[in-house]
């Protein structure tokens, strides 16, 4: 019987041993993540560029404030390309106050023009299934959202930042 029990408890062990290795190397690539986006912000500073809180880059572009996480304060902006590149600390879902949902990779691109926000790559919306978000714009109260097809939202459901809630795939 004590044999049995060893052997259930070093499994046991073993499968939790296993499971928080697993979790200490999930922290280190969010880590380096979070660090790569910290880095370039870091870059910029030091090259004398100051940079503008992510809203109000959004705000500048006739865009609401909540289409991104609010832990997604490191971005990359090109004035001269107008593109966009927002860094996000881990996979992540935002649930908004109309009941939609946005997914986001740990990087988000796309071109920046007033009102709108095209080429994106790295957002997904639930639509029965996830699609993937191709552009976004913006027009008095509404949303429109070009994912597959075209699907309009009210724009005041984006306007509040959201945190976001780990998932595990993108």
């Amino acid at each position: 019987m004590d044999q049995i029990l060893n052997k259930v408890g070093s499994y046991w062990i073993g499968k939790r041993a296993n499971k928080e290795i697993n979790s200490v190397g999930d922290d280190i690539n969010s880590l380096s993540t979070s660090i790569e986006g910290g880095a370039k912000w870091l870059v910029n500073k030091i090259k004398g560029k100051m940079q503008k809180p992510l809203t109000e880059l959004l705000k500048e572009y006739d865009l609401p404030v909540g289409i991104f996480p609010s832990d997604a304060t490191n971005y990359e902006f090109n004035e001269e390309t107008r593109k966009i590149t927002v860094f996000i600390p881990s996979i992540c879902e935002v649930g908004y106050k109309d009941s939609s949902v946005l997914r986001f990779a740990t990087t988000v691109t796309g071109y920046l023009e007033k009102g709108k926000l095209a080429d994106i790559e790295g957002m997904k919306t639930k639509v029965m299934i996830w699609v993937k978000v191709t552009a976004i714009s913006s027009e008095k109260s509404k949303l429109h959202f070009s994912a597959g097809m075209k699907k309009t939202r009210n724009r005041d459901a984006y306007e509040v930042i959201r945190s976001g809630v780990n998932v595990d795939k993108f």
